[in-house]
């Protein structure tokens, strides 16, 4: 970190569909960027666009100025995290950002137990998927105090078009939930839309378009072929745990949960750090 606060060394956990990119672009952007994954095969790649290979996660927790987690799963970030964690090696001060979807109370629990190690933690979801990641053009939900999210937010723009500050630690997982709640229903109502309209003879692709300047527009229309529901299931569930705890019934969302589940397509190998 230079003397003036400005964060010039970034770590990176996970690089899988979404961690990939976000590397490119933190390097190009001029970050020092170290990575980590389980999976040791993707370090020439890595290095490739020019970010180190990270040797441990102590090493990149010991070495970076803020840590970006790209995990898939909620049990996985709580690993780095947990007291005596391999991210609590970090320097005190470290920003911790998790982008992972996981449950907003894990980031508030994680953020407090994780104060004593003098390390700040945050939750920066991201939306728009692997397209948007690819071209540097994600939207990044911020949980966290002003002053943080205003010391990291040079950092979400290296491979962000739109960085939202969505009020305290916790509340980017919110925000990412409801745009998934939505997300879901609205490629659900594709689906169902556009198979009754082939069963009846309509020119299936005149019609997107067409509904693409209608009131009904909306983001997976079209992005039509290009999304799959294979983190649906999972999003999905957190929606359901949090409306639970909340004691809200969510119908709906209940419903589209189900029929993600048909739908999606055979589950393919989720590796771990690699979401």
């Amino acid at each position: 970190m230079k003397a003036d606060g400005v964060m010039t060394n970034v770590g990176v956990i996970g690089a899988g569909r979404m961690g990939t990119p976000i590397i490119g672009h933190l390097v190009r952007k001029g970050f020092a960027t170290q990575v980590f994954d389980v999976d040791a095969a993707k370090a020439g790649a890595m290095k490739g666009l020019g970010a180190k290979w990270a040797g441990s996660l102590e090493a990149l927790a010991a070495e970076s100025d803020a840590i970006l987690i790209c995990v898939g799963f909620d049990r996985e970030v709580q690993e780095l995290l947990v007291k005596g964690g391999p991210l609590r090696r970090a320097k005190p001060g470290t920003i911790v950002a998790i982008l992972s979807t996981i449950h907003p109370t894990t980031v508030k629990r994680l953020a407090d137990e994780a104060k004593e190690s003098g390390l700040i933690v945050v939750d920066s979801t991201v939306c728009r998927g692997g397209e948007a990641a690819d071209e540097g053009t994600l939207l990044s939900f911020v949980g966290g105090t002003a002053d943080v999210v205003a010391r990291l937010t040079p950092v979400l723009r290296a491979y962000s078009a739109d960085v939202v500050h969505t009020g305290g630690v916790g509340t980017a997982q919110v925000a990412k939930a409801a745009n998934n709640l939505i997300l879901w229903a609205c490629l659900v109502a594709d689906h169902e839309a556009l198979a009754l309209a082939q069963h009846y003879g309509a020119d299936v692709e005149a019609l997107r378009k067409s509904l693409l300047i209608s009131s009904c527009a909306n983001g997976p229309l079209e992005k039509w072929g290009t999304q799959t529901m294979a983190w649906a299931e999972d999003d999905m569930a957190i929606v359901a745990e949090m409306a639970a705890q909340a004691g809200i019934a969510l119908p709906q969302a209940g419903v589209n949960r189900e029929i993600c589940r048909a739908l999606k397509p055979k589950r393919y190998k989720l590796e771990q750090y690699g979401r």
